[in-house]
């Protein structure tokens, strides 16, 4: 069979004819809307057209949920009233199917309860919250997702080690942990600690502005065997020195460390620079360092070609 005709495509589009959106295949209208939040597609996208609204139903759409809000609309009534119900629809249309939600400041008990009893194959959890403690509803929702193997934090100020506990106790599978502080960095090694106690399995391990001391670290690295990346972003209580010696004695973890506004570490893996990180909403921070590995990967390529 040719190429063409095997093609899902009608040859008009091909040629660039193509002009009747409501009449697209449905795989690239899936793939379009895909490119689109939770929010945008049940508040715009599925009322197109009725091919739309059909593929807006299927719940191969809502595997993934990605729910984007802005910063200033935390606090605002619509957020509740009107964004929220969106949400849990988008919830319910993964019929049990979800495997991955993002959300943005929407980090309520209740919703993240509810998507927490609809959605026990759920394997990725990524959360913002902007409250002075981190929600309790992040630790309640973890108790019920045993499959869970990603949890991404970014949280303002605080995040209470006992919390951690009963998410590494409750989440055996965990395999990628994330905790980036917005606020300020305070010196302490009981979150550290915590995950050293609970969290044997864990391969890849992202700190960003925690306070942590040599005591912490050592206690990670003796309790996380496994792990095979340790990023540490403005992680100031570190000593260099100390960081140095880790680097030479684990041959087989790779560090990345930003080591302070203006400079990182020679001699290391190292992610971008202080400056360059933003972990607020929509700053695309998984994204900057999925280019920082790929330069990495290519340097790597190019110095094994050179010898």
């Amino acid at each position: 069979m040719s190429s063409s005709s095997s093609s899902p495509f009608p040859q008009a589009m091909k040629n660039g004819e193509y002009r009747n959106w409501a009449e697209l295949p449905p795989e690239l209208t899936s793939s379009i809307l895909l490119r689109l939040g939770a929010i945008e597609i049940l508040q715009n996208a599925q009322r197109v057209c009725k091919s739309w609204r059909r593929v807006c139903q299927d719940p191969s759409m809502w595997r993934k949920i990605d729910i984007r809000i802005k910063e200033n609309m935390v606090n605002s009534v619509e957020l509740f009233y009107v964004i929220e119900p969106v949400c849990r629809r988008a919830v319910d249309l993964s019929q049990g199917g979800l495997l991955e939600i993002n959300i943005d400041y929407l980090v309520n008990t209740s919703f993240l309860n509810y998507i927490a009893d609809r959605s026990s194959n759920l394997r990725r959890l990524g959360v913002v919250d902007n409250a002075p403690v981190l929600s309790s509803g992040v630790v309640e929702a973890a108790m019920k997702l045993t499959l869970l193997e990603e949890l991404d934090i970014t949280y303002k100020s605080s995040i209470r080690e006992q919390e951690l506990k009963v998410v590494g106790q409750s989440c055996p599978n965990l395999r990628t942990l994330k905790l980036n502080c917005t606020g300020d960095i305070k010196c302490c090694d009981k979150v550290a600690l915590a995950i050293a106690e609970t969290m044997p399995g864990l391969r890849h391990l992202q700190l960003f502005r925690n306070g942590l001391s040599e005591t912490g670290l050592n206690a990670i690295l003796e309790g996380c065997p496994h792990l095979k990346t340790l990023g540490l972003h403005q992680c100031l209580n570190i000593n260099i020195v100390e960081l140095k010696k880790i680097h030479g004695e684990c041959e087989e973890l790779e560090l990345r460390i930003g080591e302070s506004r203006l400079s990182v570490l020679p001699g290391l893996k190292t992610a971008v620079p202080y400056d360059y990180l933003d972990v607020s909403a929509g700053s695309g921070w998984d994204q900057v360092l999925k280019i920082a590995e790929e330069e990495f990967q290519k340097e790597d390529q190019s110095s094994d070609e050179v010898a």
